[in-house]
């Protein structure tokens, strides 16, 4: 089943690309709801670094795929898909809410953001990583978005709280050398501050249902 959708959210970061090539990938693409199934690139506020990742292992702690934050805007690797937990679901359309529990899988590699009691490997806070295949792993990929009002908006900071561990989802600055030059550690944090603060960017987003769901939580 994941693999017919991970062919279809493909299909959908193309088609976004297309629209921008041609002038419809503007404004129009950051008014409104964050929805179940979309597509789209996250920017550390603080740290102006986009989530990424791809086919490269942490040399030590766990040895999962690595988490990053890079400063271009154009890299396909930073693209995750927005799916739900699966025991709550996410259906397609449905917009998030603020307070609910979802799963970020990325496009290329079918890996979903995951952290874990391993201490990263630059500022020796919590591993971030990128784990599962074809969008399945375990319970350690569930983060809550903390956001305030009922649903997740697209112009807000959001802030992505793992349920496992109640770490943040942060970026402190630290700095990899080769191979991956230039790119920042994005870990784990206990506190909520500057560091931890989201913001949607590129994607392409599912048009939303016409009956989303009214619970909400604070930022």
């Amino acid at each position: 089943m994941w693999s017919a959708d991970r062919f279809w959210a493909v299909r959908l970061v193309l088609l976004g690309l297309l629209l921008a090539l041609v002038g419809g990938g503007g404004t129009k693409t950051r008014v409104g709801l964050v929805t179940c199934g979309s597509v789209l690139k996250l920017l550390n506020t603080y740290h102006r670094v986009r989530l990424h990742s791809h086919d490269f292992k942490y040399g030590s702690g766990s040895g999962q795929q690595s988490v990053t934050g890079v400063e271009a805007s154009d890299d396909a690797n930073s693209y995750w898909r927005i799916r739900g937990g699966p025991e709550e679901g996410c259906p397609r359309g449905a917009p998030v809410r603020c307070g609910q529990a979802v799963r970020l899988t990325h496009v290329l590699t079918g890996k979903n953001l995951h952290t874990h009691h391993f201490p990263s490997p630059l500022s020796n806070n919590q591993e971030v990583s990128a784990f599962g295949e074809d969008g399945e792993g375990d319970d350690l990929d569930l983060w809550t978005v903390r956001c305030s009002g009922q649903h997740w908006e697209r112009e807000a900071s959001v802030r992505f709280q793992h349920v496992g561990t109640s770490v943040f989802l942060s970026v402190t600055g630290e700095q990899y050398g080769s191979p991956i030059q230039g790119q920042l550690e994005v870990h784990g944090m206990t506190g909520a501050n500057t560091h931890n603060t989201w913001k949607v960017m590129e994607g392409v987003f599912i048009k939303p249902s016409l009956d989303p769901s009214t619970g909400h939580d604070e930022l």
